[in-house]
């Protein structure tokens, strides 16, 4: 096959950038900002607000009447929880602006969850590895533990001593 026709593999891509890579104290400075805005969010929740409107439920309501618009659009906010949806109706003007203020922090929070993300991908791939932090191999396996004996399990039978007992 020749050079032109074959596809490219993960081989090929392997320690290639098409780009200068970025300095690890750079992208450190990036996730520390990025955790800083988020600590600044404030209140913020999940939900969309959305508007209902149309015929309610009295019969005798002008709603019902042919060629009526029905009621205008009542703005809800509506969020899930454990997976079960949740509505909410707004007692105020100024109780839907703050919710439209928490909602929209939420969509900033996950926004910035999602940088952060990245620039920790970023920083895993170019953090330089150092031996020390592997676990050390004994006897062909991986010592998982480091070698520290508190994190073994103690296998001796428990002892039990009375108050003032030998």
């Amino acid at each position: 096959m020749g050079e032109r026709n074959r596809l490219p593999s993960v081989y090929d891509t392997l320690g290639k950038e098409d780009s200068m890579p970025i300095p690890l104290s750079t992208l450190e400075l990036q996730r520390s900002s990025l955790l800083q805005q988020i600590s600044e969010l404030g209140d913020f929740r999940p939900g969309s607000i959305t508007g209902t409107g149309g015929r309610c439920g009295t019969p005798s309501c002008h709603c019902h009447r042919p060629n009526d618009p029905g009621h205008a659009p009542h703005p809800r906010l509506t969020y899930k929880v454990d997976g079960k949806s949740v509505t909410e109706s707004f007692a105020s003007p100024a109780a839907q602006g703050k919710a439209e203020a928490e909602v929209a922090a939420f969509r900033r929070f996950q926004q910035l969850t999602r940088s952060l993300g990245e620039v920790n991908e970023q920083i895993c791939r170019a953090r330089p590895v150092e031996e020390s932090l592997w676990p050390q191999k004994k006897n062909g396996r991986s010592n998982l533990t480091g070698g520290c004996p508190e994190s073994k399990p103690d296998r001796r039978p428990p002892t039990t001593a009375l108050a003032g007992g030998p």
